[in-house]
């Protein structure tokens, strides 16, 4: 991202907002919360979202923490509070595709609009989720997927987010058409990410599975889990290098 520093500093500010409050909160792959909300906005600033949307994709779930309420607002402006809200009350369904200019270039100043950015942060949240829907019970994973393919992935679509869309797509039949195969691809990936160093197995664990969940047929998945099951130890034995844990991903 090349935002000037101020707008950088704010989107730092945001993650150590969101590192303090989510702290000690776990999810269901026994992931730290922040690792969600880390992924959000990364999905976020992806589809070119400006600093301040970055910042509530940071902070979306912030009501569902200890934060004090007006803390937001303190630290952030109400605009951000407004946006946060929004988020989480907005019926996808009555935005409209009017408002949306995904697909269409636009001066790089012009802000998105509230639709926009709103409908940014719950794709994001929605796609991050299918990436770790594995961990989620049986029923509830359904409908979940059930939700994304007919509703989710089609409004991506319609927007022009049409990468969001195809991924959500993907995962989605995945879990609806499950082949006999993919399970134990999935439970094979999950395993070999034990392999990694701790801080690491979250990201490599959606980056497989995410990719795993794209391809076809029973032989690319299984020609990628042996590519992944041959080249893991050589990624653990990079990411635990002292030289490695020197940078700032």
């Amino acid at each position: 991202m090349h935002h000037p520093d101020a707008e950088t500093s704010l989107i730092q500010h945001a993650h150590d907002e969101a590192a303090v409050w989510h702290v000690g909160q776990i999810r269901r792959s026994g992931d730290p919360f922040l690792t969600h909300c880390l992924a959000v906005a990364a999905i976020v600033a992806e589809i070119g979202m400006a600093p301040d949307v970055i910042c509530a994709a940071l902070l979306h779930d912030i009501d569902d923490s200890p934060c004090p309420p007006g803390r937001v607002t303190e630290h952030f402006g109400q605009e951000i509070t407004d946006l946060i809200s929004a988020v989480r009350t907005a019926k996808l369904d009555a935005i409209p595709l009017s408002a949306l200019h995904f697909g269409t270039a636009k001066p790089t100043e012009l802000q998105p609009t509230r639709e926009e950015a709103v409908l940014a942060i719950r794709l994001a949240d929605r796609l991050h989720n299918m990436r770790t829907i594995a961990f989620v019970a049986p029923t509830r994973r359904y409908r979940v997927a059930r939700e994304t393919l007919d509703v989710i992935a089609p409004l991506a679509r319609a927007a022009g987010l049409t990468d969001v869309s195809r991924e959500l797509n993907d995962l989605s039949s995945a879990v609806l058409q499950p082949t006999p195969t993919a399970a134990v691809t999935t439970r094979t990936l999950a395993l070999l990410t034990l392999l990694l160093p701790t801080p690491t197995r979250a990201r490599w664990r959606e980056e497989w599975h995410a990719e795993i969940a794209t391809l076809p047929t029973r032989r690319t998945r299984a020609r990628f889990t042996l590519r992944v099951l041959l080249s893991t130890p050589r990624l653990s034995w990079t990411l635990r290098r002292p030289a490695f844990r020197e940078r700032r991903w």
